[in-house]
């Protein structure tokens, strides 16, 4: 070519040095910055990726973070219950050495009534003062908050887990498909031909849920009369009797349990040779037994069968975990109905990297204090663990230690009950979900680090070949810029 104004083998030579310098720019920059994508232009579908890769890891690390303070926040709270534990331990060991009234005076009950009240105050205060970071533990802030129940019906409702969804509130309905009942014998008050009184001498065992006594009765022994001595024991034996009709002795009389449920019984036997015609029944005019068993409560629950024990009813749902005490007229009512509602409350705890429901789980933290531990019905009336203090209906002082005894025992069940639910969801659910968070961490990394980052082996190859062809370019840019100078020498 003998051509001056255009000189094609420097455009050429410009043109590869410009790439060659733009791969060589890119090398420089995914070395410096250790990315492969710097900017959309690198990968824009890979940048895509990356990106959802990062926000998933973002929402995962979160998640771990989350799983870990809901994980200490129930370890504070167990915790503290340890100790509320002890002090219910040792106010029953002071029960238990008041009743020793025969070796202990007035005054040493008295003194050990000052210890049960310093404990029961203790346990109060620990309600009201027991905070992780700010956040109220044990003072009822992380209950359920519960509207509309009718107390004639549910005598008690401990909510341990909701989720409300996309609803303010949860309706709860209860349906009785299954009446609970007491153990049962029937003695007919015409036995032997006798009208309304023993036909003869007989010696009777009767045993309960509390212990067995013998109880001897002559013959012409009037209903209402072994009904007296039944009763008397009760307290020994855990069985009381009645007269079907308390005005016709004729009528027969009932032995009972005193609660309800399978785990009740009731055995009335004859002992020794003595009072042959001594027949009891499972029921009127039914089947000769000597011994009965209770029946628990069957219900419904927001359309599940719920577990029965006694007068007692459990739920444990993926959208609803509750414990319910039913009333004796509403638990023997087959049929009957009712219906409150959640409202609020709990903690929420966000264990998952998205917000949604499927992603959090509700725990309810009822209150401790002396007011709302322990609650038993004795005698139609509802007693709590504040009811054993001086003054109160079931003080030592007042020489009710059976009933505190109850009290007590209901509270400590609460309380173990309450810290095996925070011990279980913080070994199988909190612990288990922070280390699958943990592989979704490990791989989703892995994943946007092989999209995203730079391979160094890789790239310092590209880098060598780059600064190469760079060289080699502006060699090659120059030779051609000075070849058009070769025309001179046709100009001679």
């Amino acid at each position: 070519m003998a051509r001056i104004n255009t000189n094609i083998s420097s455009l050429i030579a410009q043109s590869n040095l410009a790439r060659s310098n733009h791969d060589l720019g890119t090398s420089l920059q995914r070395l410096s910055t250790g990315l492969r994508i710097n900017r959309g232009a690198d990968d824009p579908a890979g940048l895509i990726v990356s990106e959802r890769l990062r926000s998933e890891l973002r929402g995962l690390d979160q998640a771990v973070k989350n799983s870990e303070r809901a994980s200490s926040v129930i370890a504070t709270t167990e915790g503290y219950l340890a100790e509320v534990s002890d002090l219910l331990n040792s106010i029953k060991s002071l029960v238990v050495e008041a009743a020793n009234t025969g070796g202990m005076s007035k005054e040493e009950i008295e003194a050990n009534q000052l210890q049960v009240d310093s404990a029961i105050e203790s346990i109060t205060r620990i309600s009201n003062t027991a905070s992780f970071a700010g956040l109220q533990l044990l003072n009822g802030s992380m209950e359920y908050i519960t509207s509309g129940i009718d107390m004639s019906k549910v005598e008690g409702a401990k909510i341990h887990g909701a989720q409300f969804g996309n609803q303010d509130n949860m309706q709860v309905q209860v349906e009785v498909v299954g009446a609970a009942e007491t153990a049962s014998l029937f003695l007919a008050g015409g036995s032997g031909g006798a009208s309304g009184e023993l036909l003869s001498s007989v010696t009777l065992e009767v045993a309960g849920n509390l212990g067995v006594q013998t109880i001897s009765f002559v013959s012409g022994t009037a209903m209402s009369a072994v009904v007296a001595a039944v009763n008397t024991l009760k307290d020994s034996t855990g069985v009381s009797a009645a007269l079907v009709s308390a005005t016709d002795q004729t009528s027969g009389l009932t032995f009972n349990s005193m609660g309800f449920g399978s785990d009740q019984f009731v055995s009335v036997k004859r002992v020794g040779a003595s009072g042959d015609f001594f027949e009891v029944f499972d029921e009127p005019g039914g089947n000769v037994v000597q011994q009965a068993n209770g029946e628990d409560v069957t219900a419904i629950v927001n359309g599940a069968l719920a577990t029965g024990n006694g007068l007692d009813i459990n739920l444990n749902s993926p959208s609803l975990s509750l414990d319910l005490t039913l009333s004796s007229d509403f638990a023997t009512n087959v049929g009957d109905s009712d219906a409150f509602f959640i409202t609020g409350g709990g903690a929420t705890f966000q264990l998952g990297p998205t917000i949604s429901a499927t992603q959090q789980i509700g725990f309810g933290v009822q209150s401790v204090a002396a007011s709302r531990l322990g609650g038993v019905s004795i005698d139609g009336t509802r007693f709590h663990l504040d009811s054993i203090k001086s003054g109160q209906a079931n003080s030592l002082v007042a020489g009710q230690t059976s009933n505190a005894v109850r009290i007590l025992e209901s509270a400590i069940t609460d309380i173990s009950v309450l810290r095996g639910r925070l011990g279980a969801v913080e070994r199988n659910t909190i612990q288990t979900n922070i280390r699958a968070l943990q592989i979704g961490v490990e791989n989703i990394t892995a994943s946007e680090s092989q999209i995203r980052d730079t391979d160094f082996a890789a790239e310092t190859a590209r880098l060598t070949r780059a600064q190469i062809l760079t060289q080699a370019g502006t060699s090659v840019l120059a030779t051609a810029n000075n070849s058009a100078q070769n025309v001179l020498a046709l100009l001679g």
